[in-house]
């Protein structure tokens, strides 16, 4: 499966792609390099809104702290 089209701009990307922890490594796999790419909440905000949304919003919506 091919990686996500928007991982170049994405900002959660950028922050985590090196992270050793393993929320992130999952996520990573799951939403930016696999099966749940049109599931990202980051992707579909920023279609609906024409910009990305804050780097702490995860793939599937939450809001680091």
């Amino acid at each position: 499966m091919p990686e996500c089209e928007l991982l170049t701009t994405c900002g959660f990307f950028k922050q985590h792609m090196n992270s050793h922890e393993a929320a992130c490594k999952g996520l990573i796999n799951q939403y930016c390099r696999g099966h749940k790419q049109e599931d990202c909440k980051r992707k579909i905000f920023r279609k609906q809104n024409g910009k990305p949304p804050e780097d702490s919003m995860l793939p599937n919506g939450s809001m680091l702290r």
